[in-house]
C-alpha cells in the first residue's frame, strides 16, 4: 500500500519538469521583438540615393563614358565649322588668288585715300575761319581733277608702261579697246598711245591699214601704252590677270612687256571742242 501511494504521488511531484515543454509556444510573441529590432531601423536605399551616389563618386566607366561623349560633341561642333566655310574660290589657282588679293589691295587703297581727302576737306569746310578758303581750294582741285581727265593738260606720275610688239599676227583693235578700260577700271589717271594720241573717254579707235587708228591718228607696231596710276596694282589688275590684256595681246600674235616706272610723263594733249550750240547760262 505504501508503494502504491508513493506511487500515485510522485506524478504530482514530477508534473513541473515537463510544464517548460508549453512555454514555447508563448516565447515567439516576445522574441522577435528583441532580435529583429535593430534590424528593421535600416531602409534598402532609393533611387534618388543611388543617383546622387553616382554624381559624388562616379566609377571609372563613368568617367571613361563622358570623356568620350566630351570628344564626340567637340568634333560635331568642328565638323559644323568646317562645312560652313565659303568655298567660292576653292578652284582657283594660286597665282589666281594672290591676283585678287592685290587687286583688292589696290581698291582698299584708293578708297581709304579718298575718304581721308574727303574727310580733310569736310573738316575744312566745317571751320568757320577757313570755310572760304577750302571752298576755293576744292574748286581748283576740282578742275585739275576735270582737266587731266579730259586731258587737256600735260601730267607726270608714277605708272607703268606697255609695249605691244606684233610677231605672228596683227593686234585686233578690240583687244586695245579692252586694254584701255581695264587700265580705267584698274585707277589709272592718264593714258597716252605711242606717246603722241592722249587717250580720254571719248577717245574713237579703229582699224586702219598697217595699224590701228587712235583719235583720227594711225599709230603702229610697237604700241606703246603709257598709263599714269599706281604701278602695281595696274601691273596686276590692268594687265596681268587672267583672261586680261596679256592673254589678249598674246592670242593676236604679239609679245608683251610690261615696265613699272617711278616717274612717267604724258605730254600729249587734247585740243577741247569748240562748242557750237551751249553756251553757260549767265549768273544771277
Amino acid at each position: 500500500m505504501p508503494d502504491a501511494e508513493d506511487a500515485s504521488e510522485r506524478p504530482a511531484e514530477h508534473a513541473p519538469e515537463h510544464a517548460p515543454e508549453h512555454a514555447p509556444e508563448h516565447a515567439p510573441e516576445h522574441a522577435p521583438e528583441h532580435r529583429a529590432g535593430p534590424g528593421e531601423e535600416q531602409h534598402p536605399p532609393t533611387g534618388r540615393d543611388r543617383l546622387r551616389g553616382a554624381f559624388l563618386r562616379p566609377t571609372r566607366g563613368q568617367l571613361v563614358v563622358a570623356v568620350l561623349l566630351a570628344v564626340l560633341g567637340y568634333a560635331a561642333v568642328t565638323q559644323v565649322r568646317f562645312t560652313q566655310v565659303d568655298n567660292t574660290y576653292a578652284g582657283l589657282r594660286e597665282q589666281d588668288l594672290i591676283d585678287v588679293l592685290n587687286g583688292l589691295a589696290g581698291t582698299t587703297q584708293r578708297a581709304d585715300s579718298e575718304i581721308a581727302r574727303l574727310q580733310r576737306t569736310r573738316d575744312d569746310l566745317q571751320s568757320s575761319t577757313g570755310a572760304r578758303e577750302a571752298a576755293l581750294a576744292q574748286a581748283e582741285q576740282q578742275a585739275d581733277n576735270l582737266a587731266i581727265l579730259a586731258g587737256l593738260v600735260p601730267v607726270t606720275g608714277p605708272g607703268i608702261r606697255v609695249t605691244v610688239t606684233e610677231e605672228t599676227g596683227a593686234v585686233d583693235v578690240q583687244s586695245m579697246v579692252d586694254t584701255i578700260q581695264e587700265l580705267r577700271t584698274a585707277g589709272a589717271e592718264a593714258i597716252q598711245v605711242n606717246g603722241q594720241v592722249r587717250v580720254v573717254a571719248s577717245t574713237p579707235v579703229e582699224d586702219a591699214s598697217g595699224g590701228l587708228l587712235v583719235g583720227g591718228e594711225l599709230v603702229t607696231s610697237p604700241y606703246v601704252i603709257d598709263a599714269i596710276g599706281d604701278p602695281h596694282t595696274l601691273a596686276d589688275s590692268g594687265i596681268d590677270f587672267p583672261g586680261g590684256p596679256r592673254d589678249l595681246f598674246e592670242d593676236d600674235g604679239a609679245t608683251v612687256s610690261v615696265d613699272e616706272l617711278a616717274s612717267l610723263d604724258i605730254e600729249s594733249v587734247v585740243k577741247p571742242a569748240k562748242q557750237v550750240f551751249a553756251s553757260p547760262v549767265p549768273s544771277q
